[in-house]
């Protein structure tokens, strides 16, 4: 990932592309909401299009999930159908990262969303999701893990199996090559 927050301007213009093409080809996902609104949120926040080009780069293909009135907000959230790619084999977060004596994975799924500028789902938010489609079915997500869990040493994730969604266990600091995490942003 860049440690600048800017993109150069063919980048933004092919990442408006990339969104506006699984735009259209999942209407489903955003019923009454319009590309050209979206689009023009997008252009006037650069650090937005910075973060949704870190959720594309590491296999999230984010794409509108809702809008929220009230606040004026789109909401973005990781659709690929398993989770992403460029985020597998992380802990939950940096103190289960610094407790690992060794073989450490490079990173932690929170650290890891904070640098990108996204939010991980909470389980709330990832049984919505999945009203949108069948996600994770061969992997599975770290979620947003409360903290009197967090607080024992454990951590949340969740998959979906069976046509079911089921939400896990698991030491924080345990990591998987078949788990990653779905982010979210509100532009």
């Amino acid at each position: 990932m860049s440690n600048t927050k800017e993109l150069l301007s063919e980048r933004i213009d092919e990442l408006l592309d990339i969104l506006k093409s699984r735009f259209e080809k999942n209407s489903s996902r955003h019923e009454n909401i319009g590309w050209d609104k979206v689009k023009i949120k997008l252009e006037s926040n650069t650090e937005a299009l910075w973060s949704l080009n870190q959720m594309e780069e590491t296999g999230g293909e984010p794409d509108v999930i809702g809008y929220d009135q009230e606040t004026d907000e789109y909401t973005f959230c990781d659709c690929a159908a398993e989770s992403p790619k460029g985020r597998r084999s992380l802990c939950y977060d940096q103190q289960a990262l610094d407790s690992r004596k060794e073989y450490k994975p490079a990173n932690s799924a929170v650290s890891m969303a904070i640098a990108m500028g996204i939010e991980l789902l909470t389980e709330e938010q990832y049984r919505a999701l999945q009203q949108l489609g069948k996600f994770d079915l061969k992997t599975s997500s770290w979620i947003k893990t409360p903290a009197d869990i967090r607080k024992l040493g454990g951590a949340v994730f969740c998959d979906r199996r069976y046509d079911i969604v089921f939400t896990y266990h698991n030491g924080a600091e345990s990591y998987y090559a078949a788990r990653s995490f779905r982010g979210m942003l509100k532009v």
